[in-house]
């Protein structure tokens, strides 16, 4: 058996960035760019106006109020050949467009009297106010975005400003979803007697797309070397390869047994966390498969702490791992050593601080404590008792980190 941190590390260790495509621009938001993006040209291009208003020499007012003649008018998108700022002149002049020659200010219109043929300036001109200089964001040639970086819409306007309309990002992989077991039962039929609903195919595929991958679902296989070899060979053909339950030591638990005949070594089998002990990880080539426990709870839990980092570093993802916080706790815990135990918890903010509650029965059959939970604590694995009043370990779960975005 593993450690929780031997079995994350192993893991993370095992898997590497996929391969790159050129998709639009429009598609890329979410995605992982591949590669620096460095500037073709000067961002802006050329030195312009950052302000509707008038175009001065400031050395023709230093003082005010100040009387310009106002010679020319440069709207947005016009040229600013043959236009020029003469003594004792002003151009109007509109936000984004050029500066003329001469020009080394530009006075708001909220500073003048607006006049069209003269101007009153009644605040004094400072050299290089109001204007955007050439190449003042972006110098060409420089790196405007590292490969690693997540396209948002900040990215998605300075690759549409440089022209860009394919961007290289990581492609997203592949992960096939099996379940294994005969009481299952596909969603839309009702179950019988000892049978249950086929959740975890969808919580899974679920918690995939929200990773950014893609999920293959591949349906169930019944508890016979026929079923499970069938299925198996069909989802070693993604990128991934997630498998629940079938992986304990039962008579039917046949998962690590066919994969092995499939040729996938197995890295290991059981980690020391609760739940999700018998978590298995193997390798078939370079292709991952995370053997889950059947259990809901555990599934999900071990997904969130051992699948989804690794399919984050899949996508080129350089933040893999959810921040850790301080949270205090309101009552008391205790736990057995040797693993480390994993618990969903609800969250207060008071005085700048955390303030951390059981979301709920923590037995692994008990699934509306997952829905319930805000974040997760890792509890060491040899410590037995925390107090109330003790700080530990946790980290948000799925999108509830909107609650720490929303902290006054």
């Amino acid at each position: 058996m593993v450690s929780f941190e031997e079995a994350r590390n192993v893991i993370l260790s095992s898997v590497s960035a996929t391969g790159v495509e050129r998709i639009h621009l429009l598609d890329a938001a979410g995605r992982v760019l591949a590669e620096d993006m460095a500037a073709p040209w000067d961002m802006p291009s050329w030195d312009n106006s950052a302000m509707d208003g008038y175009a001065v020499n400031s050395a023709d007012c230093g003082a005010a109020p100040c009387k310009l003649r106002v010679s020319a008018f440069l709207p947005a998108g016009a040229k600013a050949e043959g236009v020029r700022v003469e003594p004792g002149c002003a151009v109007r002049i509109m936000t984004g467009a050029p500066t003329p020659e001469g020009c080394d200010a530009v006075v708001p219109v909220e500073e003048t009297d607006n006049g069209d043929h003269e101007v009153t300036l009644r605040e004094p001109a400072t050299k290089g106010q109001h204007i955007r200089f050439r190449g003042e964001d972006v110098q060409a040639g420089a790196t405007f975005a590292r490969a690693g970086s997540v396209i948002r819409p900040p990215e998605v306007n300075m690759l549409a400003g440089f022209g860009m309309a394919l961007v290289p990002v990581h492609r997203r992989p592949t992960v096939a979803i099996l379940s294994t077991g005969d009481e299952l039962v596909e969603l839309g039929r009702t179950p019988g007697p000892g049978e249950i609903i086929n959740s975890n195919t969808l919580s899974l595929a679920t918690a995939v797309r929200e990773a950014g991958a893609i999920p293959l679902i591949i349906g169930i296989a019944r508890d016979t070397r026929a079923s499970h070899l069938e299925k198996l060979q069909e989802g070693l053909k993604a990128d991934v390869l997630i498998t629940s339950a079938g992986v304990s030591a039962g008579d039917r638990d046949l998962v690590r047994d066919i994969l092995e005949e499939l040729g996938a070594r197995q890295v290991f089998w059981k980690v020391g966390i609760k739940p999700g002990g018998p978590t298995a990880f193997a390798l078939h080539g370079a292709t991952p498969v995370f053997s889950l426990p059947g259990n809901p709870v555990s599934t999900m839990i071990t997904f969130e702490e051992f699948v989804r980092p690794a399919l984050l570093k899949m996508q080129g993802h350089r933040r893999i791992l959810r921040p850790f916080f301080k949270v205090v706790l309101r009552e008391e815990l205790r736990k057995k050593p040797g693993k480390v135990q994993i618990i969903r918890i609800r969250l207060e903010r008071e005085n700048e601080r955390w303030y951390a509650s059981s979301a709920g029965n923590q037995q692994t059959a008990i699934l509306k404590t997952m829905v319930d939970a805000e974040a997760i604590a890792v509890l060491p694995a040899e410590s037995t008792r925390f107090a109330a009043g003790d700080e530990v370990d946790a980290h948000f779960y799925g999108n509830h980190i909107d609650l720490l975005e929303a902290t006054p």
